[in-house]
């Protein structure tokens, strides 16, 4: 299968075959499927191809095409292919081998897709992580991973400098946002980075100096000189080759490696293509604003855009204002989003709602969508907005809403085409009725293979082939299903998984504090944003001035979204018989 095309029948259509070949019991387990938007396949058809198949595939079909738009610059479906291929090889120079990881720590730059890419075509495992981490945050991902290259911004690489002796890593690859920029921006962005000039930033002489560091613009100059023969490009890859470790939490704790194989993105980017059968092959304008090293943006942005063929808008940074100038200078078609950002876009764009009507799509993942934010969005923009669910061990979508008016406000839609889920006791393991609620549990070919190294995480989230999710949910009659309840101890902040623990252990630390526990609470923008409770030492009394030196503190060892907004100073905090802190006390009593 070279090129699976959409089918136009409806599901009552489909489910003909469909119910002759498995039997009207098991379709009746699956109710869901008869409330597909028409042109939804039932059954999942998909290549036997390695995640590359992507970029080869719209190379081929769309080479003039424009693949990328980023501030004016326009790179073709050919050019970002031959960029990749360049990368590629000089991957294959530094010595990397199949199976070896690469980490990427880059914002949504054209740096991103050539790196994604070239890493997978060299035969090697991408690691992405968050470019804003700090280096406590990125030393845990860069050892767990034994990442040998990390591709990063050169401004952030005094975090790496900091902590590269306790990691694997034998070369460090730098670039700068400026290099893709057109030549006027080019010239201007130094000055707009005087701010954020690191203490001991990255120099030409360290550069000379350190055969471990190198600059990517100089390795893809370099492989124009031919030498191509010299080595296997590509490197073989079958769909169930690991081609990408997606850290994550999980529900708490440490961040854990999400294997995810070819095969399991390539089913997803097709699961999601499959959910939007109205969008036209070689026509979309996707906004690409959520961050490639996040699973949701690497399949709903870059993925399904290069499926169809669309030119793919790249935001490094989200800020209201500049995205709303992007909007209205690129005219974006399909804008894969979470609710922070429909809610910044409205107030920014004020009466001047008609920057808004070329958008067409928006699938709002990563967080809960308000109701009130899904009504007003559409409102303005004309676009339909709908609420999808996920999580990055399933690669990560495996809900959505219809994008019709099917839709139903508070849920998180239906199982995508060849994803099955259930309502799950959680003591007993059994599969529950309609309405009763229970734990979420899936399965289908974008599952992970389990978790990096951890044999034992890996077991507990697997129940006879199928994979909790740890959220509480229940199915109606329909085959919609609700979240009833997160897993309780998460925090989504702007989209962004936050585990408690992790900050915890950095209060912890601070010199004044004595206990200290972490919640999510509601925030009208964020959707949660973080609330620490906190109880001194003895000797010191609560003061504006310790709650700020707390948080200047944990911005030192966290990233932003991660830092409390809210510091509470308690005597004590409620703790169970054994000694466990009660979080749902906190949340009840709460100052």
């Amino acid at each position: 299968m070279s090129d699976p095309s959409l089918t136009n029948n409806t599901p009552a259509e489909q489910n003909s075959s469909y119910v002759g070949a498995a039997d009207a019991e098991l379709l009746a387990s699956r109710p869901w499927v008869r409330h597909y938007e028409e042109g939804v396949p039932v059954t999942l058809e998909l290549p036997e191809r390695p995640l590359t198949y992507l970029l080869d595939n719209a190379a081929s079909r769309y080479p003039g095409h424009t693949a990328l738009y980023y501030f004016g610059t326009r790179i073709t479906y050919a050019r970002l292919s031959n960029l990749a291929n360049r990368f590629a090889i000089g991957l294959q120079r530094l010595g990397v081998q199949k199976g070896d990881r690469v980490a990427i720590s880059l914002p949504n730059i054209p740096q991103y897709p050539i790196a994604f890419f070239g890493a997978l075509r060299a035969g090697a495992v991408v690691v992405p992580t968050n470019p804003m981490y700090t280096s406590h945050e990125l030393r845990h991902q860069l050892k767990d991973s034994g990442a040998k290259v990390l591709v990063a911004l050169d401004m952030f690489y005094p975090r790496v400098r900091e902590i590269r002796h306790e990691t694997a890593l034998e070369h460090i690859i730098v670039t700068s946002p400026a290099d893709y920029l057109p030549t006027l921006l080019r010239t201007l962005y130094p000055l707009s980075q005087r701010k954020q000039k690191p203490e001991k930033p990255l120099t030409d002489k360290e550069i000379q100096d350190d055969p471990g560091l190198h600059v990517m613009r100089t390795i893809l100059a370099e492989q124009t000189r031919g030498g191509v023969e010299l080595f296997n490009l590509p490197v073989p890859a079958r769909s169930s080759d690991l081609a990408v470790l997606q850290y994550t939490g999980g529900t708490t704790g440490q961040a854990k490696g999400a294997m995810l194989t070819h095969g399991n993105l390539l089913a997803n980017a097709y699961q999601t293509r499959y959910w939007t059968p109205k969008a036209q092959e070689g026509t979309e304008v996707t906004l690409c604003a959520a961050p490639f090293f996040h699973s949701y943006g690497l399949t709903v942005g870059m993925n399904l855009s290069l499926l169809i063929g669309a030119t793919m808008v790249l935001v490094p940074q989200f800020k209201a204002r500049q995205i709303v100038d992007v909007i209205r200078r690129t005219h974006p078609t399909l804008f894969p989003g979470i609710p922070t950002m429909y809610i910044a876009i409205m107030r920014e764009v004020g009466k001047h709602t008609d920057y808004l009507q070329s958008i067409k799509f928006c699938i709002s993942g990563a967080a809960p969508l308000p109701a009130q934010v899904q009504h007003d969005f559409e409102e303005m923009s004309g676009a339909k907005v709908v609420e999808g669910y996920g999580l990055s061990e399933a690669s990560p979508v495996t809900h959505c809403n219809p994008l019709t008016e099917a839709c139903r406000n508070g849920s998180i839609g239906l199982p995508l085409p060849g994803i099955d889920a259930r309502i799950m006791d959680v003591t007993s393991h059994q599969f529950l009725p309609v309405g009763e609620v229970g734990e979420i549990v899936v399965r289908g070919p974008n599952i992970m293979q389990g978790y990096w190294n951890r044999e034992e995480e890996t077991r507990d989230i697997f129940v006879d082939g199928w994979m909790r999710t740890g959220d509480i949910g229940k199915m109606d009659e329909d085959g919609y299903f609700y979240v009833v309840d997160r897993a309780k101890d998460l925090i989504l902040a702007s989209g962004f998984n936050v585990y408690p623990r992790e900050i915890e252990e950095v209060l912890f630390r601070h010199p004044r504090v004595a206990e200290a526990a972490v919640i999510g609470i509601p925030d009208e923008y964020r959707g949660e944003t973080v609330a620490a409770f906190v109880v001194l030492k003895d000797g010191n009394k609560p003061s504006e001035e310790i709650r700020q030196e707390i948080i200047a503190f944990c911005k030192q060892e966290l990233t932003n979204y991660k830092v409390p907004k809210v510091i509470e100073f308690r005597e004590q905090l409620p703790k169970s018989m054994v000694g466990k802190v009660l979080r749902r006390e906190l949340r009840t009593t709460r100052q």
